[in-house]
């Protein structure tokens, strides 16, 4: 598959910092008609040394960091398991949210019979945090920034509906209304900071949405 729809937004020899568009996975899945993938299409396009350190949603678009070897990888790795990494989301929910900011702390687990789901668990579920914060509010919705402090699977999607403001065009956790006001998941990440893996030189990179 072609690299066209991936923008490579830097490099080097340790690592690449790519805009992932939406609909394509970051690592192949299982199926045979599911192999079309981020980290595919880039290491049969010039960038055969690329390895994933993180992912993005299969619908969401942004930012993503990759290694470039072995000692990068390990040295990305690390500081994602270690919460140095940090990274804002921008999205647009259903309705109106009345504060400027908040925290939302629920727990999450797996939710097996609801494959690919993620459900809320206070007596199972790990620990998951997300800060928001309003960035203007329209008729229907209002346009947020999102701060992960964890990294659970779907999180941002399962802790906006908790609150009763989905994500637009959400095929997973909205309701019919705000699935149908856009024509895609409204969720992109929009800035990723992280410490260069081999120089320690802090780097910032941001890319707006097109939402």
């Amino acid at each position: 598959m072609p690299l066209s729809s991936i923008s490579i937004v830097y490099q080097d020899h340790d690592l690449l910092v790519v805009n992932k568009p939406t609909l394509l996975l970051s690592v192949p899945g299982r199926a045979e008609n599911n192999k079309d993938s981020l980290i595919q299409r880039l290491n049969q396009n010039g960038y055969p040394d690329a390895l994933i350190v993180h992912r993005l949603d299969w619908e969401t678009t942004g930012l993503m960091v990759l290694a470039r070897n072995a000692a990068a990888h390990s040295e990305l790795s690390r500081q994602f398991r270690e919460r140095l990494v940090a990274r804002t989301y921008t999205a647009l929910c259903w309705g109106q949210l009345a504060a400027r900011q908040g925290q939302i702390e629920l727990p999450m687990r797996y939710d097996p019979p609801n494959k690919p789901r993620q459900t809320l668990d206070f007596l199972q579920g790990k620990t998951a945090r997300t800060y928001w914060r309003k960035l203007s509010t329209h008729e229907s919705h209002t346009r947020v920034e999102l701060s992960p402090h964890t990294g659970r699977s779907h999180q941002l999607r399962v802790h906006l509906n908790a609150l009763g403001h989905p994500i637009l065009g959400d095929p997973l956790y909205a309701h019919n209304d705000a699935l149908n006001a856009a024509p895609r998941l409204c969720l992109h990440a929009t800035t990723l900071d992280f410490y260069h893996p081999a120089t320690q030189q802090p780097l910032r990179f941001g890319c707006p949405a097109e939402f």
